[in-house]
């Protein structure tokens, strides 16, 4: 097996289980709105005897920075609530999609927060080698090193400590779609890319207009804007080249434009620069470039699309009340391989690290690093774990369960 080196991972699976890298971070949380959100006493029906373990620190306050913002800002503020009013510690937490860029600004200020969730264990290695960071000590390191594999701890590690924490995981290769619409219209979902293009033909034929195109697609995100490109890169080149060309190109083995990769540059451009095929009712293919990443789906529901290539996480971001299911308003399916015997599978972590070796601010991170944390942040939606102790009865949906 061999190792994922920052915040996106190529899973090839086929006998054995292969991990793979990903290129850039994509701010897999972003979401509209912003903002910081607390929490020090929102817990009060807690049962603080399992809270004891982190120890009692009234009146302090740890700030946390992050992408994650909108919905899954809320929902990440409220998965703290009863730790904050057990422990008497309130967190501050700032998320912005601009987080990849300010980061850097508050931390060579002198303004660092006390922890930060990182979308690229790239850029987390970049802050350990600039000196920010503070390994993970004590119950925090106990707790990362008792209930993550050492695979997902290495995306953490620097030169042999331990900084990140995995705390959150998402599965990328999948492709969402409306089930009533899909059996209404007799379309099977494809089992190879060939059996997806050729439903893509099918869909463009039956309804193709202005404002009906087989497929969805945006990559606005900020300061991130791009990555959702160069996630359907990365699922194509795990597709087409394979794992072992795919690590080969993420450790700088062959350039950006070895033929095999250009190939698989070339396979996704077959799609998302299709007039044809792409952004009906949004504009033509340009138009990928300033629709937020997240509002592109929902076209799906509109039923301007069909089809819309998208991480687990894209989940949190429907409107509420959205029944996802394979009977539902919204499923999704695996976004399939060449053949219909491999599946390489795209996934995703982001990691949780410390600025400073504070007793609260070691407490918070050994909380997240607890299946305490990854249980009640499944259970409040939109979210999957890596953590050992996750409990998959406890995702907030099937898509999250698969």
């Amino acid at each position: 097996m061999t190792t994922l080196r920052t915040r996106r991972a190529g899973i090839g699976i086929a006998g054995a289980l292969v991990m793979g890298l990903a290129l850039t971070g994509c701010a897999g949380d972003d979401l509209g709105g912003g903002g910081t959100t607390g929490g020090g006493g929102d817990g009060g029906d807690a049962d603080c005897a399992e809270f004891e373990q982190y120890g009692t620190f009234d009146g302090e306050t740890v700030e946390m920075s992050s992408t994650i913002e909108g919905v899954e800002g809320e929902q990440l503020a409220e998965s703290w609530a009863d730790f904050s009013s057990c422990t008497g510690i309130t967190i501050e937490h700032n998320g912005t999609n601009e987080f990849e860029s300010q980061i850097f600004v508050q931390v060579e200020g002198g303004n660092a927060p006390d922890l930060a969730i990182f979308p690229q264990p790239g850029l987390l290695a970049r802050m350990v080698d600039g000196g920010y960071l503070s390994p993970a000590t004590g119950d925090a390191l106990e707790a990362a090193e008792a209930n993550y594999t050492e695979d997902w701890l290495s995306y953490g590690n620097v030169d042999g400590e331990q900084y990140g924490v995995p705390i959150q995981g998402s599965a990328k290769s999948f492709v969402w779609y409306s089930p009533s619409v899909f059996e209404d219209n007799g379309y099977e979902i494809p089992t190879t890319w060939d059996d997806m293009m050729a439903l893509t033909d099918q869909i463009a034929a039956d309804h193709g207009s202005d404002t009906v195109k087989p497929w969805c697609y945006g990559i606005e995100s900020g300061g991130a804007t791009g990555w959702p490109a160069t996630d359907f890169m990365e699922d194509a080149v795990l597709r087409e080249a394979g794992p072992d060309v795919y690590d080969q190109w993420v450790n700088h083995e062959i350039p950006f434009n070895d033929p095999q990769i250009v190939a698989s540059l070339d396979r996704v451009g077959d799609i998302v620069q299709n007039e044809d095929y792409v952004n009906g009712g949004i504009g033509d293919a340009r138009s990928a470039a300033t629709m937020p990443w997240a509002d592109a789906g929902f076209q799906v529901l509109e039923d301007n699309c069909f089809l819309f290539r998208a991480a687990s996480f894209w989940e949190a971001q429907l409107p509420e009340g959205t029944d996802v299911g394979p009977d539902g308003d919204i499923f999704a399916f695996y976004l399939p391989a060449d053949s219909a015997d491999e599946t390489p599978l795209l996934i995703a972590g982001d990691y949780m690290a410390a600025f400073n070796d504070e007793e609260a601010t070691q407490a918070v991170l050994a909380y997240f690093a607890s299946p305490e944390w990854a249980n009640t942040r499944m259970s409040i939606g939109g979210m999957v774990s890596p953590n050992n102790g996750a409990d998959p009865a406890n995702a907030s949906s099937d898509v999250l369960r698969l």
